[in-house]
């Protein structure tokens, strides 16, 4: 299944940010500051698109602290004791280590009523975190040289003889080829084939004939893609692939039949910093329906808010698979060390 859209980003957008601003503020009028950690990557269509209706509703000024989720971890770790950011998005592995250490706060549906919305799924530890969205990982495609990939076994097929790309493992994304290289090789489904890695690198080994590459760089590697030089690309994933093909980039990204990846994108809020309340209802609008609108049409990722509404034309695959965090964090220096070894 290859997924398929349209641009009406602008339009919707702004539909959305209305919706927002005809909501009653639940903060006090006043502007205050709320500091909001998340990734550098997203602070262009955030400021834009999202967080003026946010600011306008609550009566609030966010300020964005853009930078690495490690980095964010880093700088929780570092305020333990009086915390600067209010709130932070991070991957979901991240958010798995901020919260064995003690560094988030758990959230509650009283205080924030969407999270009562959010496909269950997406809420993790009854609260500790929530995604507030879901973009999708499969399998990127050059349009000139593939109408599709039917199944993640195409990735290994002899046509493909130095045509793939292949994430690194050091990049979340890398987890899926190793994944799926599990799933082939035992048969397994996602959920037990996760705890059985070992089989995924004895399969991935074979894969090596059709590697053209191994990137840390995803944009650099796009390119090769692009070119045509490469035809298949691992691990891609919505929020990238499909706006490069929305922009006329010769690329599409397919759902194989075996099943497609949820990309770790979680909210929080962290213990002991300031302004809960506002925290709170920061958290509560980036969950709503409204805001996810927005995500869905400029990103190209799936709601968490089983309220959102989904474009007319926007497919969207089966439900994404979720790994155990827990496991990949306690394994993956271990799983770095022997992807070094067999890919290197």
């Amino acid at each position: 299944m290859t997924a398929t859209t349209t641009r009406r980003h602008l339009l919707r957008a702004s539909a959305a940010g209305a919706a927002l601003l005809a909501s009653p503020a639940i903060v006090r009028a006043q502007t205050k500051d709320l500091v909001v950690g998340g990734a550098a990557g997203m602070a262009g269509y955030m400021k834009e698109f999202v967080f003026p209706g946010i600011e306008k509703r609550l009566g609030i000024k966010v300020v964005f602290d853009g930078t690495r989720s490690l980095v964010n971890l880093e700088k929780m770790r570092a305020d333990r004791a009086s915390p600067r950011m209010s709130v932070v998005l991070m991957d979901d592995p991240i958010m798995q280590l901020g919260w064995d250490e003690g560094l988030i706060a758990k959230m509650t549906v009283a205080a924030v009523p969407n999270l009562a919305k959010i496909k269950p799924s997406a809420v993790h530890f009854d609260g500790a975190w929530a995604n507030y969205q879901q973009p999708w990982a499969g399998v990127a495609y050059n349009s000139a040289a593939a109408k599709g990939v039917a199944s993640y076994a195409e990735l290994w097929s002899p046509a493909n003889k130095g045509k793939v790309i292949v994430p690194s493992l050091q990049n979340t994304e890398g987890l899926w080829t190793l994944l799926v290289a599990s799933h082939l090789e035992t048969g397994k489904p996602f959920k037990d084939a996760q705890y059985d890695m070992d089989a995924g690198f004895k399969k991935l080994s074979s894969l090596k004939p059709n590697v053209l590459t191994v990137y840390t760089n995803q944009p650099q590697a796009e390119n090769l893609l692009e070119s045509g030089e490469a035809a298949l690309m691992a691990g891609q994933f919505s929020s990238y692939t499909l706006i490069r093909a929305a922009a006329g980039a010769p690329v599409g990204l397919a759902a194989p039949k075996e099943g497609v990846f949820a990309m770790p994108s979680g909210i929080c809020k962290v213990k002991g910093g300031p302004n809960e309340a506002m925290a709170d209802a920061f958290i509560d609008a980036y969950l709503s329906p409204e805001v996810q609108s927005i995500l869905v049409e400029k990103s190209f990722v799936l709601p968490t808010n089983t309220a959102a509404t989904i474009p007319a034309g926007f497919v969207v695959p089966a439900d994404p698979f979720v790994p155990d965090w827990s496991n990949v964090n306690k394994n993956r220096d271990a799983w770095i060390q022997k992807w070094n070894q067999v890919m290197g």
